[in-house]
């Protein structure tokens, strides 16, 4: 059992797993990649480090966290439940944990395809788990290609007609089960209904001119990020970020949130003040429920 989980070894991330281990708590960092800042070329903003690149930063970060007996593993979390304790899926392994730090930074990917965003909860949703259950006995599909659209099938395969994998013209980077169907075609536009509630989903039309009729449609591109993993949870979620207080706490108590999953500026500087301000806050759940 882990003290704290972080997920994302950005900036927040490892501000939050100095301050962890450094009250005597077991610390494990679970990131995908390095996020944001590693991209930056250089970074001269940010206190008594000008000149260095952000991938230099990072890997200064995961050294000092590493140093100090903390434990970084690369692999991509596309779930977290509570069950008396927090539960972490991630592709490679599951993890168990008394209290977890969302940092997964701001990125979404979303889909580009004329309308579809105009359709979000009229038969176009981000969250199987929080929506599976008003397409009981009905006809959907994912659109992905990789873990996290698996995930989402999976969720769905019980609860739906039928489940239909869209990769819209990528190759899948993981094996679907021959019980899904799988559409590589790409995506040309979506046809849409009139109702009594408004224009609806009906369907998809596929660039060779083939079409599917379904009721509902779950977006899972890329990689789950910091607001879907926190959706499927029941965290409030304030237009596209985590909704936390002033002391980085979303409305689940032992689950926190930092850096630019939260919104606001997108700063180094804020990214490690909001980690620190969330380890401390686990620091004190967990001193306030000790282990029995």
């Amino acid at each position: 059992m882990i003290d704290i989980l972080i997920v994302g070894n950005g900036p927040a991330g490892l501000s939050a797993a100095l301050y962890g281990i450094r009250a005597g708590y077991s610390v494990c960092i679970v990131g995908k990649d390095n996020g944001a800042l590693a991209k930056a070329e250089k970074v001269d903003n940010y206190f008594a480090v000008p000149g260095l690149s952000g991938r230099e930063i990072v890997q200064r970060g995961k050294d000092q966290v590493e140093n100090l007996g903390g434990k970084l593993v690369t692999d991509e979390v596309i779930n977290i439940k509570w069950d008396g304790f927090f539960k972490v899926t991630a592709k490679f392994a599951e993890y168990n944990a008394r209290s977890v730090i969302i940092a997964t930074g701001a990125a979404r990917q979303s889909a580009k395809i004329s309308g579809i965003k105009e359709l979000e909860g009229r038969g176009v949703s981000h969250c199987a788990v929080c929506d599976g259950f008003f397409y009981k006995d009905k006809d959907v599909a994912v659109l992905g290609n990789g873990i996290y659209a698996l995930h989402e099938a999976n969720e769905l395969l019980h609860i739906a007609r039928s489940v239909t994998v869209i990769t819209n013209g990528e190759e899948p980077t993981v094996s679907f089960p021959e019980i899904y169907k799988i559409i590589n075609v790409p995506v040309k536009n979506i046809k849409v209904k009139d109702t009594f509630m408004g224009q609806m989903l009906e369907g998809v039309v596929f660039s060779d001119g083939e079409e599917i009729d379904i009721n509902g449609l779950f977006i899972a591109l890329g990689s789950a990020s910091a607001v879907d993993l926190a959706r499927k949870m029941g965290v409030e979620i304030r237009g596209n970020s985590i909704a936390v207080d002033g002391e980085m706490k979303t409305n689940i108590s032992g689950l926190y949130a930092a850096g630019d999953c939260t919104g606001g500026m997108f700063q180094v500087s804020l990214a490690v003040s909001e980690g620190t301000k969330a380890a401390l806050s686990a620091i004190a759940y967990l001193r306030e429920n000790p282990v029995s």
